[in-house]
């Protein structure tokens, strides 16, 4: 009885590994979500909001896909057409303020990675919340990749599905933290002159990137 219930717990660890490398291998990528935190990040601005955003977020997605309604997505691509759209607009939107700010240049950002405080303590919570929730849930690909892939992978290990799907929410938790709350070490780096110009422009041109790789399958 012992043998029997050390191996289900093997396995069901073994399953949640497998979700945890499986969730890594699909948000440790450079796109606009996570340009997005790592700005936020390194300026220390409303961090614990966009990370609690985007990690709330895949949580929700996985266990939806999970639950079955990756069957759902699939059978209505127009939900997916408007998403891709609107995705590509909102992410040219923040683009285009990133190749703006990089042509005029960031004093804020320089004060703020200079002296290690808050960009601005008074800037409002709305627009940030907003963008973090826009750039996350007007990608059509969170959709393909949580709901549709995430979901046929999990239902594949049976009565272990949840396991892997716990595996795959705690790797976006771990990845977000990580990544919002570690871009302050880049402060010593972005403290010197320009460097807030060459991130802005390096975001700009990943949003350019991603806009074009959401409208092009439609074209």
């Amino acid at each position: 009885m012992d043998f029997i219930a050390g191996r289900a717990y093997r396995r069901g660890v073994l399953t949640f590994l497998a979700g945890l490398g499986f969730g890594l291998s699909l948000i440790v990528a450079i796109g606009a979500q996570n340009a997005f935190v790592l700005r936020q990040g390194v300026r220390r601005e409303h961090v614990g909001v966009v990370v609690a955003v985007c990690a709330a977020s895949d949580l929700v997605l996985y266990f939806a896909g999970t639950a079955g309604l990756g069957a759902l997505v699939v059978s209505h691509p127009a939900v997916v057409e408007v998403a891709r759209w609107a995705g590509a607009a909102v992410v040219l939107g923040y683009g285009a303020l990133a190749a703006r700010r990089a042509w005029r240049g960031d004093e804020s950002g320089l004060a703020a990675a200079s002296d290690g405080a808050v960009v601005d303590a008074g800037r409002r919570l709305r627009p940030v919340l907003l963008t973090a929730l826009a750039l996350t849930w007007l990608n059509p690909h969170v959709y393909l990749d949580t709901i549709v892939l995430q979901g046929s992978l999990a239902a594949s290990h049976g009565d272990l599905r949840w396991a892997f799907t716990a595996g795959a929410a705690v790797s976006s938790v771990l990845w977000f933290v990580a990544l919002g709350y570690g871009a302050r070490l880049l402060a010593p780096v972005l403290a010197r002159p320009g460097a807030w110009r060459v991130v802005d422009g390096v975001v700009a041109g990943i949003m350019l990137v991603v806009a074009v790789t959401l409208v092009a399958p439609a074209l």
